[in-house]
């Protein structure tokens, strides 16, 4: 019996110890294969459809006619709307030329099916290349706001991240790049921005330029602010952590007096709802079931007058 139980304990074992390297094995082999290069394409085959849409409408924008001053304000725009590639104005172009040229046909097609006039389908056509043409420009600013209010949001903390590194000895230059790196996951435009100044400084570009490009990337009063400190402290040679300390609290206390501006306002933005909206419901609840009574009773005594 007891030769029994050590052979059926020594087969169990030896069983558990080859399932584990099985499955190690197989574990290793599929982190293998997840950490190596994806295959490259054999010779001969077509790019995917995203390569191939990019480079016809990159193409479609490089052939409509802009302005240096309007293509300068393009870009602007688009890299404060995070869009930093070198490209991205044709692409906006061609994006907006696609777009207009599809509601249009869109518009045409639809008031053809529908047999209207031909002044309609002049109208309607017009007005869905209008729409074509004004819908990528909306999602650009909307994106712009996003991404402003984002950053107007995260700069305290990454200014009280600031005033620690300043305090502990980095430079400003090492300041920004470690705040980028701390921040990335919780505000990641702001870190950014403050990574591509870092990579200016690093290609040679004065401090003072590189913070004025920051001001300009980002399009933010607050940044702006923060930048016309900075170099203040950087010419006149004061305290870089009290700036950065005091300009923290300064947007600490304009965010709150806003907050209180707003909250200021609500009583007077819930007049036209409560009026509108509480009230006839409170009626409803409050006088319903006493009208319900009164004609239920009055009318049978008025008819047996």
């Amino acid at each position: 019996m007891l030769e029994l139980l050590t052979l059926t304990l020594f087969l169990l074992v030896a069983a558990g110890i080859a399932w584990a390297g099985l499955g190690a094995g197989t574990r290793r082999a599929r982190g293998v294969h997840r950490v190596a290069p994806p295959p490259l394409q054999a010779a001969g085959l077509l790019p995917p459809p995203t390569l191939l849409w990019r480079d016809l409408v990159g193409r479609l924008g490089a052939v409509v006619p802009a302005s240096a001053v309007d293509l300068s304000r393009l870009k602007r725009r688009l890299m404060r709307a995070g869009f930093r590639d070198q490209n991205a104005a044709s692409y906006f172009q061609g994006a907006r030329l696609v777009a207009t040229l599809l509601f249009a046909a869109l518009g045409l097609a639809g008031g053809w099916q529908r047999q209207a006039a031909p002044d309609k389908l002049l109208l309607v056509a017009g007005g869905g290349a209008a729409f074509g043409y004004l819908a990528p420009m909306q999602y650009v600013m909307r994106r712009i706001r996003r991404r402003q209010y984002a950053i107007a949001h995260g700069l305290p903390n990454a200014l009280d991240l600031m005033v620690v590194c300043v305090e502990s000895g980095l430079g400003i230059d090492q300041t920004m790049l470690q705040v980028a790196k701390e921040l990335q996951f919780a505000h990641p435009e702001i870190c950014s921005e403050f990574t591509v100044m870092n990579l200016e400084l690093r290609a040679g570009i004065r401090r003072e330029d590189a913070l004025h490009n920051l001001a300009d990337r980002t399009g933010v009063e607050d940044v702006k602010k923060l930048v016309a400190v900075l170099v203040q402290t950087n010419r006149f040679g004061t305290s870089i952590a009290q700036c950065l300390r005091g300009h923290a609290d300064y947007l600490r206390t304009m965010a709150r007096q806003k907050a209180e501006e707003r909250a200021s306002k609500l009583a007077v933005k819930l007049v036209f709802p409560i009026f509108f909206c509480v009230l006839p419901t409170l009626f409803v609840v409050t006088i319903g079931p006493v009208m319900v009574r009164l004609v239920r009773d009055l009318i049978p005594m008025i008819e047996n007058m």
